[in-house]
């Protein structure tokens, strides 16, 4: 499905790659849906700050999550509401069919707005139908879920890859051409993934060797772990000259992995979302990269979305949605695309420290303190 966007050829890359990432029996079960709200104005009546949010995460295996995203989230409905607004909280551990049942449960309770983060963009599908059939807006966090969604707060997801391949390219640098790379990439039912492996592979291919590539069932540590160890045996662990790991989780998985193995010096990692032990790793060497993605914009954005439409205000007339991105029900899902970063140990004062997502304290523990005495982390 094409996706129109006013940011230009990154956004609309991303969106034409999760519309292919479904299957055509998809495309023709799901039917067509319009946004009248959005499309013509005829939004349902404006409701005071008394509303309640109801807010659906994946996993609790990637930190940022519970950390980072929902008390940013709930502390902004609480202020866009002067403290009336009301959050219903779920995680689905990793489950999609637990994240099914509640967004069904959201449904019964009769929340004015859900945001979900799903497990599984297609399995989470029937809900979305189900809750806009009872007349409630769905927001897509994260990841863009499939369904009549209302609007979509992300990032530019293949630029994502695309920062992580150029890093390892750089860490390569002359080598690059006869290294021989791992690729774990993020779980086969999250529509980003493909968005990241196909970023990465727009830097990495023809410009490095690959020598395996693994997907990671929902996107669980343990999983990546047991791949690259696979992936030792096979390739030889002096012959792996770098991984590509789609997120933080997965590179703390390969870095252990490696450790394990007997390696010496850990080979450059990727990694994505800053967890604090992610960061820590970077520090000491141990990973080479990750991808900052502001949580708190990203979880700001959303609050306002979700308020906006429990509200029955227009997001474009409040320009809480500037971008355009399609799935296969939907080819015009207002979005909000956050800006990422890469961060080395080089940069971590400069993006991390300084937007106050840790402060030298949180990552500068007594195992870590020489390391940060040489990065002038103090």
């Amino acid at each position: 499905m094409n996706a129109r966007t006013t940011r230009g050829a990154a956004v609309r890359r991303a969106a034409l790659a999760a519309g292919a990432a479904v299957s055509a029996v998809c495309l023709t079960a799901c039917g067509a849906f319009t946004d009248t709200a959005e499309a013509d104005g005829s939004a349902p009546p404006a409701k005071s700050g008394d509303i309640t949010v109801g807010l659906l995460l994946p996993d609790r295996d990637t930190t940022r999550f519970e950390k980072f995203d929902r008390p940013v989230f709930t502390r902004r409905i609480a202020s866009l509401t002067a403290h009336r607004g009301r959050v219903r909280y779920a995680n689905a551990g990793a489950s999609a069919a637990r994240q099914s049942r509640q967004l069904q449960q959201m449904i019964d309770a009769k929340v004015d707005v859900v945001v979900v983060d799903a497990v599984d963009g297609r399995a989470i599908a029937p809900q979305v139908r189900k809750a806009r059939e009872a007349g409630i807006p769905v927001i897509a966090y994260d990841r863009l879920a499939e369904g009549p969604i209302d609007a979509y707060v992300s990032h530019d997801n293949e630029l994502v890859g695309e920062v992580q391949g150029r890093a390892l390219l750089e860490a390569l640098g002359s080598k690059a051409p006869t290294s021989r790379i791992v690729m774990l990439n993020g779980s086969p039912t999250d529509p980003n993934s493909a968005l990241f492996e196909k970023g990465a592979l727009d830097q990495l291919k023809n410009s490095v060797v690959i020598a395996k590539s693994y997907d990671t069932r929902a996107w669980l540590p343990q999983v990546a772990e047991a791949n690259l160890k696979k992936a030792i045996r096979s390739v030889g662990l002096g012959n792996i000259a770098a991984v590509y790991a789609a997120n933080d989780g997965l590179a703390g998985a390969a870095v252990k992995a490696l450790k394990q193995a007997g390696a010496t010096r850990i080979p450059p990692v990727t990694g994505q979302d800053a967890d604090l032990a992610a960061v820590r790793r970077i520090v000491a060497g141990e990973q080479y990269m990750t991808v900052y993605k502001s949580f708190t914009e990203e979880a700001d954005n959303a609050a306002e979305m979700a308020v906006a439409k429990a509200q029955g205000r227009s997001l474009a007339f409040d320009a809480l949605a500037r971008d355009k991105v399609g799935n296969t029900t939907r080819k015009d899902i207002p979005a909000a695309l956050v800006p990422v970063v890469a961060v080395t140990r080089d940069t971590v004062k400069d993006t991390l420290v300084r937007d106050g997502v840790y402060t030298v304290r949180d990552i500068c523990t007594p195992a870590y303190a020489a390391d940060c005495a040489a990065i002038g982390l103090n």
